[in-house]
């Protein structure tokens, strides 16, 4: 059994950045896969970005690619969502998931195993 907490969520202008972490327990973090989703009002969760077990792979969505960057550190346990030049559409609640199914890209939520409780990033313009 894996439980995630997000933190980092927040307020922040068109531009700015934010550091979304994910704290998980238990003792399977360092041999699963780990990764983002957001969903926005009235809309699907989407993925946003998936780290592999070592951290030697990663996948984005094309919308994030060049601005968001996930990393992990297996010391803290921790996954990491680093998000730079936010646009008003990346306002979502972003949720971290562990344990897929399948490694590989388009990666859905079906796929994976533990979810967080989600944490709000808005962006105002």
């Amino acid at each position: 059994q894996v439980q995630l907490v997000e933190s980092g969520g927040g307020l922040v202008q068109a531009g700015g950045s934010l550091r979304l972490s994910c704290a998980a327990s238990g003792r399977t973090f360092s041999s699963i896969a780990m990764g983002w989703f957001r969903q926005a009002p009235g809309k699907d969760r989407d993925f946003v970005a998936a780290i592999n077990y070592s951290g030697g792979s990663t996948y984005y969505a094309d919308s994030v690619k060049g601005r968001f960057t996930i990393s992990r550190d297996g010391d803290k346990n921790t996954v990491y969502l680093q998000m730079n030049s936010l646009k008003p559409e990346d306002m979502a609640v972003y949720y971290c998931a562990a344990g897929a199914r399948r490694w590989g890209t388009n990666l859905t939520p079906a796929e994976f195993h533990y979810w967080g409780q989600g944490t709000q990033v808005t962006v105002s313009s």
